[in-house]
C-alpha cells in the first residue's frame, strides 16, 4: 500500500506545466533551529539544511567541504594501483600514452586532467577524441589500430570505455595496452583491459563512490599515480629538476566536469566543485579564462556559470563541430591559440542552438500529433536529417515538457539511427538501455540513470519503443511516479533582499542531490512582461506582492515552449490578476551591480 499524497502546497494540484506543488518544508522546526545556533547562521540556512537531512554533527563540513575530509585513498577502487603502476611505467620508461576521451564536458575535462598531469611529470601523452558523426560515441577498433599503428604502447580511456568489448578485444589483439576509466553502468562481463577502474563495476560491492563522474574518478588516478612515481623517486633531484606537480591546480578542470555531468553535488563531489570553484576564481587555467571572456562572465564563477556558461560552449564542439576542441581549449597554455578556439567553440555553440531550437519543435509537433504518447511512459521522438549532436539537448527539452523520460533518434539514410535519452528521478534509463541491447533491440547502447546513448537498425524502432515502455512503464507504476514540483518554502516578493540570497549562498553550490531552493510567492502579481533572448525563447517580468511594496525583478528561460512564457505575458496583460509563482532566487550582476532575481520554474492560478 502507498503513503497518501501530500497535500498540494499553495492548493496547486495542477500548475500551468501540468505539475503538482510539492512542500519541502521541515516538520521538525526544532531540528531547523539546532542547527541555526550550533552553526551561527541566519534561521533560513538551518531550514534548509534542515529540509535536505543534514546530520548536524556534519554539518560544518556540508558547509565547508574540504578535501583533506573527503579525498578517499585511491586504492578503494578496484584495479586502481594496477592502473597507477601501469601508467607510472609508461612515463618512467618514455612509452606514448594516448588519453581517448569522450567528446562531451566530462570527457574533455577527463582527458585535460590527465593530459595536464602526465605533462607535468614528463610524460609523452597526446589525446584521442572520436568524431562523432563518423566513430559515435566510445573506442571503436579502427581508432584502436591506428593508435597502435602511429606507435603508441598505451591508450587509457575516460568516460568511455566500459562496455566496448569488441574495440578493446581489437587493441589487445594488436599488443595496445588499454586502461578503462569511466563510470557508466557496467555488464557482468568486463572488456579486455591491463585495468577497468569504474565504481560501477558489479564487483565493486557498496562502493560509496559511484556517484563520481569520470572527471572525479581521473583525479583519483592522478592521485595514485603520483603517489607511484613519488614512491619510485621520480621527482626526488635527479638531472632534469623534476618536481611534484601542484594536484590542487587541476580542481577547476574537476569542477567543471562534475557540475556539467550533472552527478549529484553531495559528499566527495561537493568538495571537488566547492574547492575547484575556488580554484576557477584564481583563473590558472588559460582555456578557462579565454572561454569565460567570450561568454562575458565578470563574477567568481559559481556552479551556475560552469553549468550553463561555460560547460555547453566546451560541449559545442562535439556536437556541432570538431570534437577535440574542447580538450584542447582546456589543456592549452597559449592565450591566442586559446582565445582563438573559445571565440569558434562560442560561434558553434550559436549555431547549435539554432539547429536544437528547429528540431525541438519538430520533436514537439510530432510528439502532440500522436497524443497517445503524451500520455505514455516514455516520450520517443524520430526523424530524418536531425543532427545526431543535439538529441540529447532535445531530449532533456522532451523530459522536461511531459515529465517523462524522452529518447530523440536521428534517423539516416543507411537504415543505422543515433539515440540520446534523459530520464525523470527514479527512472534508471541507463540499465533500460542497456537491457534493450541486451534483448537485441539494439547494436549499442549504454550511459547512467538519468542519461543514455544508443544505435539501432532503424526498422527495430518499434521494438525497442514497445520494450521501453514496458519496462518503464512498469517502474513508473510500482513508484507511482508523478510529475511535481518541490518547493522548499514561501517568500514575499519584497522579502527577497541581498541580504536573503546571501544567506542561501552559504549552502551552495547547488545541482544534483543538493538542490537549489525553490520558493513560491503566493497571490502575486506581473506588472510587467516582455519575450527576450535572439529566438523570443525567454520572458523576463517583475512580480509585485499582492498588497504591494517594491518589485522583484525576474526571468522565465526557455518558456515559450512549455505555457509558461504565455501564461506569464497574458497574466500581465489581463492588469495583475493574482498567480502563485515558484523559482529559485538569485544573485544577478550586471556592470559591476548585484540584485536579486527570481528564476521563474512555474506559475499556477489562484482560485
Amino acid at each position: 500500500m502507498t503513503d497518501p499524497a501530500p497535500e498540494p502546497y499553495l492548493g496547486v494540484d495542477k500548475s500551468v506545466t501540468g505539475r503538482r506543488w510539492v512542500g519541502r518544508d521541515t516538520n521538525d522546526d526544532r531540528a531547523a533551529m539546532a542547527l541555526t545556533q550550533r552553526l551561527g547562521v541566519p534561521e533560513v540556512v538551518g531550514r534548509i539544511l534542515a529540509m535536505r537531512d543534514v546530520d548536524p554533527d556534519q554539518a560544518e563540513s556540508f558547509l565547508n567541504p574540504t578535501l583533506r575530509s573527503a579525498l578517499p585513498d585511491p586504492s578503494v577502487f578496484l584495479d586502481m594501483d594496477s592502473a597507477a603502476e601501469r601508467i607510472a611505467h609508461a612515463v618512467t620508461a618514455g612509452q606514448r600514452i594516448v588519453v581517448f576521451g569522450d567528446y562531451d564536458v566530462d570527457g574533455a575535462t577527463s582527458s585535460a586532467v590527465l593530459l595536464r598531469y602526465l605533462k607535468a611529470v614528463g610524460g609523452q601523452a597526446s589525446s584521442y577524441i572520436p568524431d562523432r558523426l563518423k566513430e559515435g560515441y566510445g573506442p571503436n577498433a579502427g581508432a584502436m589500430v591506428s593508435i597502435k599503428n602511429g606507435g603508441a604502447d598505451l591508450v587509457v580511456t575516460v568516460d568511455c570505455g566500459t562496455t566496448s568489448f569488441e574495440p578493446l578485444q581489437a587493441a589487445h589483439d594488436t599488443g595496445l595496452d588499454v586502461i578503462v576509466v569511466d563510470h557508466h553502468e557496467a555488464e557482468a562481463n568486463l572488456p579486455v583491459a591491463i585495468a577497468v577502474v569504474n565504481p560501477k563495476r558489479l564487483d565493486e560491492v557498496d562502493n560509496p563512490y559511484s556517484h563520481l563522474a569520470a572527471v572525479g574518478i581521473t583525479f583519483l588516478l592522478v592521485v595514485a599515480i603520483n603517489r607511484t612515481l613519488r614512491a619510485q623517486r621520480w621527482f626526488a633531484g635527479d638531472e632534469n629538476n623534476r618536481k611534484e606537480p601542484d594536484l590542487l591546480s587541476l580542481l577547476d578542470l574537476v569542477a567543471l566536469g562534475t557540475v556539467c555531468d550533472v552527478v549529484p553535488l553531495t559528499g566527495l563531489n561537493r568538495a571537488f566543485v566547492h574547492q575547484g570553484l575556488k580554484v576557477m576564481a584564481a583563473r590558472g587555467n588559460t582555456g578557462i579564462n579565454a572561454l569565460a571572456d567570450v561568454a562575458g562572465v565578470d563574477e567568481a564563477p559559481g556552479a551556475y556559470h560552469a553549468g550553463f556558461i561555460l560547460g555547453p560552449r566546451v560541449n559545442a564542439g562535439g556536437r556541432v563541430g570538431e570534437s577535440g576542441l574542447g580538450t584542447r581549449l582546456l589543456t592549452t597554455d597559449d592565450r591566442v591559440m586559446a582565445d582563438e578556439i573559445a571565440n569558434h567553440l562560442d560561434a558553434l555553440n550559436q549555431e547549435r542552438q539554432a539547429i536544437e531550437k528547429s528540431i525541438l519543435e519538430q520533436a514537439i509537433a510530432q510528439v502532440e500529433e500522436q497524443q497517445s504518447r503524451t500520455n505514455a511512459a516514455v516520450v520517443i521522438a524520430s526523424g530524418e536529417g536531425w543532427h545526431p549532436g543535439v538529441i540529447g539537448i532535445v531530449a532533456s527539452r522532451l523530459k522536461d515538457r511531459y515529465n517523462r523520460p524522452s529518447c530523440v533518434i536521428a534517423l539516416s539514410e543507411d537504415g543505422i539511427a543515433t539515440g540520446s535519452g534523459r530520464s525523470i528521478s527514479g527512472i534508471d534509463l541507463g540499465r533500460a538501455i542497456i537491457a534493450a541491447r541486451q534483448a537485441g533491440h539494439l547494436i549499442k547502447g549504454g550511459g547512467h540513470a538519468m542519461a543514455a546513448g544508443f544505435t539501432l537498425e532503424t526498422e527495430k524502432l518499434g521494438d525497442l519503443r514497445a520494450f521501453l515502455e514496458e519496462r518503464i512503464g512498469d517502474q513508473i507504476a510500482a513508484q507511482n511516479i508523478e510529475p511535481v514540483l518541490n518547493v522548499d518554502g514561501a517568500v514575499r516578493a519584497a522579502g527577497a533582499n541581498m541580504e536573503l540570497l546571501e544567506a542561501l549562498d552559504q549552502v551552495g553550490p547547488y545541482g544534483a542531490g543538493n538542490p537549489e531552493p525553490r520558493f513560491a510567492i503566493a497571490e502575486a502579481r506581473i506588472t510587467y512582461a516582455d519575450v527576450i533572448g535572439a529566438g523570443g525563447d525567454h520572458v523576463k517580468c517583475r512580480i509585485e506582492d499582492a498588497s504591494g511594496g517594491p518589485a522583484l525583478n525576474a526571468i522565465a528561460f526557455r518558456c515559450m515552449e512549455t505555457g509558461l512564457g504565455e501564461a506569464l505575458l497574458k497574466n500581465s496583460r489581463a492588469g495583475g490578476a493574482p498567480l502563485h509563482i515558484a523559482g529559485k532566487l538569485r544573485i544577478n550582476t550586471w556592470q559591476g551591480r548585484s540584485t536579486p532575481q527570481m528564476i521563474i520554474d512555474d506559475v499556477a492560478t489562484v482560485w
